[in-house]
């Protein structure tokens, strides 16, 4: 007989609990939606109640994830306090740490090759995120003298490239990936010698 451990009308978020767990221990191909509904403590059938297959479970930890983390980049662009550059050292910090604390989560937004875009939800809950670097960046160059002002487009996604690149390299705890300095270290001084190579930060002596 199949265990339930959840109330009646919490099945969905049981089975997505169980669906974060089994990325972060399996990654986002290494199990089966019948796996997911053992982990949950429900029957194999019942998660087609809510979902079509794995790739339909995924893509909603996706959303929830991308939810957390245009909060949180909201969040941290507030904490610059009207400074440009401020909210953009915030914003990556608060990559770093969604990461860090969400690895699920995480995998599942950015490794597990959901499809974005086949979810108008998805895909504007994901664009609230990517759009709070795009408003910091398009402050950053609002002073720049047009015939040197890249995109902010252009500017928002080097730094989203920069931040999830720490994350992958130095931020996830992989063998083989070890530094001297921290993944916020890191970031700090890339986006400094970035912005300086804009011309919004002064250079060095």
């Amino acid at each position: 007989m199949v265990k339930k451990n959840y109330h009646h009308g919490n099945l969905k978020s049981a089975l997505i609990a169980a669906t974060i767990k089994l990325i972060e221990e399996k990654g986002p191909t290494g199990f089966t939606i019948s796996e997911a509904a053992k982990q949950a403590g429900v029957s194999a059938a019942a998660p087609y109640r809510h979902f079509k297959g794995r790739e339909d479970l995924i893509a909603e930890v996706a959303k929830q994830g991308f939810s957390i983390f245009a909060d949180l980049m909201e969040y941290a662009y507030d904490k610059g306090n009207g400074s440009a550059v401020a909210s953009l050292e915030a914003i990556g910090r608060a990559y770093l740490a969604f990461a860090r604390k969400n690895p699920g989560q995480y995998i599942a937004m950015f490794e597990s090759g959901v499809s974005i875009n086949a979810d108008p939800e998805l895909a504007s809950v994901a664009n609230r995120a990517m759009n709070v670097l795009i408003k910091a960046a398009d402050e950053l160059s609002s002073n720049m003298p047009t015939e040197i002002k890249p995109p902010s487009t252009m500017v928002s996604q080097h730094i989203w490239a920069m931040s999830h690149g720490i994350v992958e390299l130095y931020a996830r705890g992989e063998p083989g990936a070890r530094s001297p300095f921290t993944p916020e270290d890191l970031l700090e001084s890339g986006l400094g010698i970035y912005l300086r190579g804009l011309g919004v930060l002064p250079k060095e002596n």
